[in-house]
C-alpha cells in the first residue's frame, strides 16, 4: 500500500486477498491504527505466490526494504558476535562480529559484546592461549607482557611446545562447547600423572586451571535440558512491547536481551507476534545460529508457516512450542517477568522524559513543543586527537541512530573556538526547511563556544524559517555539577534553573551524554594511532621486514636514529629501501 508520495506505507499477506481488502474498507472499522492507515492509501500493489511460505518470506523482504510506517518494525540490524578459535598453526582467541570469513571454529552466538570480552577474560585466565593479532605476534622476538604475567605461553617465540599448546587449545575448545567437567576430569588425570612424576611446578599449574574452572562451573547457571533453544516471553502494555530472549546453548544460559519493536498505535498482539517472529528469525544478514527449538509464551496465527519458512529459506528444521513443563517452564516464567519488568521501566522512562520535556519548555517561555534537542562537545588531549560530538534528544529520550561524531582537522591544536565552528558548519552546511532542525541547540561551552555557533546559525538560517534556539552550558565554580550557568545565544543573557529542577536534570542529561560520546569518539581515535606504527605507513615495509629492522636496532627509536647504510645492513633492505626508510620516518 502507497500513500500519495509513493511511499509504501503497509505490506501485508493474506490466503484470500478480496476478502482481507474488504476489510480495511468498512464503514465502521475498529481500529485507530487501520483508520489512520485507509486515509493514507493511494494506490496497492498485489503479488501472487505459490504457497504461504513463499507469501511470508516476501513480505519479510519488504519490510526489510520498504520500512513501512504502519507495519511493527524490528530494529536488529547488528550481526552477533561469536569467541573464534582460529585456525592457525598456533590458534588464536578473538572477538568477532559479521560474517565468519576466516577459518577456524565459531563459539556463540553471545547476547551482547560485554558478554564476549568477559568470557575472553576468563578463558585468558583459566587457559595460556594467545590472543593477540597476526601482526603483533608474527614480529616478537622476545615475550610479551601476557606472557610475564601468566596470561599467554608464548608460543611464537616456543616458549611452549607444539604438542601443549594444541593440548590447552583442545581444553579450551570442550571448555567453550559447555563441557566443563569433561574438561576438569582431563585436568585432574594430568595432575596425578605430573605429581607421580614429581613434576611438582607442572602440576601446581594444573591444580590452579582446575581450581579456577570449577569456581566457573559453581557461578554459571545450569540446566538440565541438553541442547540448543530460544525462550521468549511477550508483554505488551500501553503501546510498548518487549521481547525478552533467553538463549540456551548446551543447556546453558548464553545470556539474554530484550527487544523494543516500532510499533504503531493500537497493533493487535497476534500481528505484532508474527511480525517480530517473522523479521527475527528469517534475517539472514545478522549471522544468528537458529536453535533446535523457540519456545513463546504465547501463541500466534502462522506458527507452522514460520517454522516452513526458516527451513526453506535458513535450511534449519525448528519446532516452534507453547506448552512446555519442567526446567523449559522455569525458563519460560523467567522470560516472562524479565519482559514485564522492561516494559514498567519503559513506560515509568517515557513518563519522567516528557514531564521533564514539558518543564523544559516551560522554562524556555517556548510557545511551540520540543520534538528534536541536539548538543555539541569537543574531546581532546593537549590539541591532540580532537573529536566532535552530536547528541540528539527526542520526546522519548535519547535517538542515538541520529548521534553523530566529527574528526576536527585543519585547526591548531587546543582551539575549541575553530573546533566548535567546523562541527557546527558541518551539521547544518546543506540544511534546508526539509531538513532535521533541532528546536533547541545546546553548546557544551562557555560564551566563546556560543558565539562561534550562533554565528554559524545565523549564517545558515538565514533564508529558513525555523531556526534553532542556541543555549550555551557554561560550566560552574569548580566545575562542579549543578553549578552550571545558561546562556542565551542571541542576547547572550545568563540565567540559571533550581539544582533539583527536572527541566535542569534533562539539560544536564544531554550535555553529559554529548560529553561521553565525545570522549569516546577521541579516545578511539589517539588510541588508532598510537597502536600504529610509523613503518606501517611505508609502502614496501611489510610484516616481515618491519621484524628485521625492530630485531636488528631494538626498537622504533632506534631505527628512526639509523643512518642509510646501517638500515642497508638488515637482511631483506636495500639501499633504495633504506633511503626511503630513513627519509619516511624524518619528515
Amino acid at each position: 500500500m502507497y500513500d500519495k508520495h509513493e511511499t509504501v506505507i503497509y505490506v501485508g499477506k493474506a490466503k484470500d486477498l478480496k476478502k482481507r481488502l474488504s476489510s480495511y474498507f468498512r464503514k465502521n472499522l475498529d481500529h485507530v491504527k487501520t483508520q489512520a492507515l485507509v486515509s493514507h492509501i493511494h494506490q496497492i500493489d498485489v503479488t501472487l505466490t505459490h504457497s504461504e511460505t513463499d507469501a511470508l518470506i516476501l513480505e519479510h523482504d519488504y519490510i526489510k526494504q520498504y520500512q513501512p510506517k504502519y507495519n511493527v518494525l524490528l530494529r536488529d540490524d547488528k550481526s552477533y558476535p561469536y569467541i573464534l578459535l582460529s585456525g592457525h598453526k598456533h590458534p588464536r582467541l578473538a572477538y568477532h562480529r559479521g560474517p565468519q570469513r576466516e577459518k577456524g571454529r565459531y563459539f556463540g552466538p553471545y547476547p551482547n559484546g560485554g558478554a564476549v570480552r568477559e568470557s575472553l577474560h576468563l578463558l585468558q585466565r583459566i587457559f595460556p592461549i594467545r590472543q593477540c593479532t597476526d601482526i603483533y605476534y608474527k614480529a616478537r622476538s622476545r615475550p610479551c607482557l601476557q606472557f610475564q604475567i601468566g596470561r599467554c605461553s608464548a608460543p611464537c617465540v616456543d616458549k611452549i611446545s607444539e604438542a601443549d599448546y594444541q593440548e590447552q587449545v583442545q581444553l579450551a575448545s570442550l571448555f567453550l562447547k559447555g563441557k566443563d567437567q569433561q574438561v576438569i576430569s582431563s585436568l585432574v588425570e594430568k595432575m596425578e600423572v605430573a605429581a607421580q612424576s614429581l613434576q611438582y611446578e607442572q602440576a601446581a599449574r594444573f591444580r590452579d586451571q582446575i581450581v579456577a574452572l570449577r569456581k566457573v562451573s559453581e557461578q554459571q547457571e545450569v540446566s538440565n535440558t541438553s541442547g540448543d533453544m530460544d525462550v521468549i516471553g511477550v508483554h505488551y502494555a500501553s503501546g510498548v512491547a518487549c521481547f525478552h530472549l533467553l538463549f540456551i546453548r548446551c543447556g546453558k544460559v548464553f545470556g539474554s536481551r530484550s527487544y523494543y519493536p516500532q510499533i504503531p498505535e493500537q497493533t493487535d498482539l497476534g500481528e505484532l507476534l508474527h511480525s517480530f517472529m517473522m523479521q527475527f528469525y528469517l534475517n539472514a544478514d545478522i549471522q544468528r545460529t537458529m536453535p533446535k527449538e523457540i519456545v513463546l509464551s504465547e501463541t500466534f496465527e502462522g506458527q507452522q508457516q514460520l517454522a516452513e519458512a526458516i527451513l526453506q529459506a535458513l535450511g534449519k528444521k525448528v519446532v516452534i512450542k507453547n506448552q512446555v513443563r519442567a526446567e523449559r517452564a522455569n525458563f519460560l516464567r523467567l522470560a516472562i517477568t524479565n519482559a514485564q519488568n522492561a516494559v514498567e521501566t519503559r513506560l515509568s522512562h517515557k513518563n519522567t522524559v516528557e514531564q521533564r520535556f514539558l518543564l523544559l519548555e516551560e522554562a524556555l517561555e517556548m510557545s511551540t513543543q520540543i520534538q528534536r534537542m541536539e548538543c555539541f562537545d569537543i574531546s581532546h588531549t593537549m590539541g591532540e586527537s580532537t573529536v566532535a560530538s552530536c547528541v540528539v534528544f527526542n520526546r522519548e529520550g535519547p535517538d542515538k541512530g541520529e548521534y553523530r561524531k566529527y574528526n576536527i582537522n585543519g585547526i591548531t591544536g587546543g582551539d575549541d573556538y575553530a573546533a566548535m565552528k567546523q562541527a557546527v558548519s558541518r551539521r547544518f552546511d546543506k540544511i534546508t526547511s526539509t531538513g532535521k532542525i533541532p528546536d533547541v541547540l545546546f553548546i557544551d561551552g562557555g560564551l566563546g563556544q556560543l558565539r562561534v555557533a550562533q554565528e554559524i546559525i545565523d549564517t545558515q538560517f538565514a533564508q529558513i524559517d525555523k531556526t534553532p534556539l542556541v543555549i550555551g552550558v557554561a560550566k560552574g565554580e569548580g566545575r562542579k555539577s549543578g553549578l552550571e550557568t545558561l546562556i542565551l545565544g542571541e542576547t547572550e543573557s545568563t540565567f540559571t534553573l533550581a539544582a533539583d529542577s527536572p527541566a535542569f536534570h534533562l539539560i544536564q542529561q544531554i550535555r553529559d551524554e554529548s560529553h561521553r560520546f565525545a570522549i569516546t569518539g577521541h579516545r578511539a581515535k589517539r588510541q588508532k594511532s598510537r597502536n600504529t606504527s610509523s613503518l606501517e605507513s611505508i609502502a614496501g615495509v611489510g610484516p616481515k621486514r618491519r621484524k628485521a629492522l625492530l630485531q636488528n636496532f631494538g626498537g622504533l627509536q632506534e631505527v628512526r636514529n639509523a643512518s642509510v647504510a646501517e638500515l642497508s645492513k638488515v637482511p631483506g633492505i636495500s639501499v633504495e629501501m633504506a633511503q626511503l626508510i630513513h627519509d619516511q620516518l624524518r619528515s
